[in-house]
């Protein structure tokens, strides 16, 4: 991939840098929260190179690059303003109320995790396997060797409070080091040993003193609060001391507030969020087990599992496990073994040259984006099948006990968090079936294997377009719509039809066939891209009075029927009936020769699509 070819070709998509209120990245998506969404080139950002798809979730537009996402945000960086410096970049306070309040939270947790992700994942990697050598007596807990390595393991989740301050402040355009100092008094070794502490007073009020260690809520809370105080504070205070006395007044007022009030209710909410998970996986753990491994992998399509950290977090928390992390294992490797079931099977190169990788990213690190856009989830089948995997592997595995003992990626490195709870039989039984079932549905059961497309040939050839209608061939600049009579969309002919039956106008491949039914686009395999539009502004209509005879990707022949559409309907409800029949990639086909003119019917000679090459030697 060319980094800087992809970053140009996705930020001009999305509308400029002008069209962006902020940006970040996770693991295999550039997240956008888009100013005007019009403004969005959508086929423009699906083409670039190295764009495997697109999705709309939780308020934000995400381009889904794969492992590379960091190289291609990087190149964003060089070419624009938007992932660096001091202003808000995980997303500004102006956009923090654009959509619904589920979207207003997945953004927010989004942004606040996201660049917390990578470490936070490495670190528990690391406790994972220190816990597990301690289990099988590898390492003896009482040397300085494990001390100095559980130190490099837990310190991060240990201050985690101090890592979201710096997050959350930028969030919220909050000052990030008056943020760390409210953090940090959260987690002061002699604050930290007060916990359990009775009689604790603050200038004569009781104090319920919980532990801040590891904790997401407070912090949160708090620097959203500080980011209203320091607004209310800097329009109210002199210029010359606003600077100095806002951080004091912030730090005095919301430190004690934390310790009286938003710490006591948000462990409160902690406690029983953490209760409440313990209580499903303890009673029924089979079904709470089933249901994340089936359903986390939606989750992600729509951006949703951002929702659920928190949860994981405040349960490690709580209870120093992860039950609702378990389960994931299995929703992860059964998407990773159905895309490896896709690569045995499939007999295009393409999408086996896709698979390949996409397998080892899903089983070696967890990253499970490439199998599902690049291949499950286009293929449908595989990404069924994958759930089905999620399913039974994950109530095998919460049937079992097991829960994870770090917060970790789900994904076979980090399978060590999981052997120090629950049972190692049911575990290993539940990826398994996680595993095997989806392999074996996909190469057995199989999927609809897409037909390998023929190389396009070295240079281009002139090509001969049938009438796809019978009608009045008209030239283009007659068309009202001044889009397609200033022939920006490229060259071509008009059709004013009679019979409402459109036609393929050469051998081709539908690559692409509207639901509407008002357009198709068709590719020849010398390469010629052909649009058929039937009607002005006919998208309007919804679909109605429109029959699609086809679908995407389905190879037709000359004469094969593609659409029928009531003429009547149409010009009734308003809609100027005139059709363009349109090469919409002149670089290859600058112009056309032979335009007919007049009564056509299908099957006639249209137009002949000219070559480029064809007009370099003329």
């Amino acid at each position: 991939m060319d980094y800087s070819k992809t970053a140009a070709a996705v930020l001009k998509g999305v509308g400029g840098e002008d069209n962006v209120s902020s940006l970040v990245h996770c693991a295999t998506r550039l997240r956008f929260v888009i100013k005007d969404d019009s403004k969005i080139d959508k086929a423009g950002v699906k083409s670039a190179p190295g764009v495997i798809a697109t999705a709309e979730a939780g308020g934000q537009y995400q381009v889904v690059i794969g492992n590379e996402v960091p190289e291609v945000f990087a190149e964003i960086g060089k070419i624009s303003n938007l992932t660096g410096g001091s202003t808000n970049t995980t997303g500004a306070t102006t956009d923090a109320s654009k959509g619904n309040l589920l979207n207003r939270f997945i953004a927010m947790i989004s942004a606040i995790f996201t660049p917390l992700l990578w470490a936070l994942a490495g670190t528990g990697l690391l406790k994972a396997f220190l816990a597990a050598a301690a289990t099988f007596g590898w390492i003896d807990t009482a040397t300085t060797t494990y001390t100095i390595l559980n130190a490099l393991s837990d310190s991060f989740i240990n201050f985690l409070p101090l890592a979201i301050a710096i997050t959350a402040a930028k969030y919220f355009n909050a000052s990030q080091f008056t943020s760390l100092a409210i953090a940090g008094a959260l987690v002061y070794p002699s604050i930290v040993a007060l916990n359990g502490v009775p009689d604790i007073t603050f200038f004569g009020i009781p104090v319920t003193m919980v532990s801040y260690v590891s904790s997401v809520i407070p912090i949160i809370v708090v620097v959203w609060l500080q980011s209203h105080g320091e607004a209310f504070l800097y329009a109210k205070l002199p210029s010359a001391i606003r600077r100095f006395v806002t951080p004091m007044i912030m730090v005095l007022v919301l430190v004690p507030m934390v310790f009286l009030i938003i710490g006591p209710l948000s462990n409160l909410i902690s406690t029983g969020l953490a209760g409440g998970i313990g209580w499903v996986f303890n009673v029924v753990p089979w079904l709470g087990g089933a249901i994340m491994g089936g359903l986390w992998q939606v989750f992600v399509i729509f951006g949703l599992h951002w929702g659920i950290v928190p949860l994981m977090t405040a349960e490690l928390q709580s209870t120093g496990l992860i039950f609702i992390l378990a389960p994931l294992f299995a929703a992860v490797l059964a998407q990773a073994a159905a895309v490896a079931g896709v690569w045995v099977r499939t007999k295009n190169k393409d999408l086996k040259s896709l698979a390949a990788p996409a397998t080892l990213s899903g089983f070696l690190a967890g990253v499970t984006e490439p199998a599902i856009y690049g291949v499950n989830l286009p293929l449908k089948k595989p990404f069924v099948y994958g759930i089905i995997g999620g399913v039974l592997g994950g109530a095998l595995i919460s049937a079992g006990g097991v829960a994870s003992n770090a917060f970790v990626l789900p994904s076979a490195l980090g399978l060590p968090a999981l052997f120090s709870e629950g049972s190692i039989v049911m575990l290993f039984l539940g990826l398994a079936v996680a595993v095997i079932v989806p392999f074996l549905l996909t190469v057995i059961v199989g999927f609809k294997d897409p037909v390998e497309e023929a190389a396009a040939p070295a240079e281009s050839t002139d090509l001969q377009v049938l009438s796809p209608l019978d009608g009045t061939a008209v030239a283009l600049t007659e068309v009202p719509d001044a889009v397609f009579a200033g022939g920006a969309l490229g060259s071509g002919v008009a059709i004013i039809p009679r019979v409402g039956a459109l036609y393929a106008p050469f051998d081709a491949v539908v690559a692409a066939a509207f639901p509407t039914g008002h357009a198709i686009g068709l590719q020849h395999a010398d390469g010629a891209e052909l649009l058929i539009h039937i009607g002005i502004d006919t998208v309007k209509l919804g679909g109605r009075h429109f029959t699609l005879k086809v679908e995407k990707g389905q190879r037709v022949s000359a004469g094969d029927l593609l659409v029928e559409f009531d003429i009547a309907a149409i010009t009734a409800a308003g809609y100027d009936i005139t059709t363009p029949v349109i090469i919409t990639n002149p670089r290859k086909y600058p112009t056309i020769g032979s335009p007919a003119s007049g009564p056509v019917a299908h099957g006639d000679a249209l137009f002949l699509a000219i070559a480029e090459a064809e007009l370099a030697i003329a």
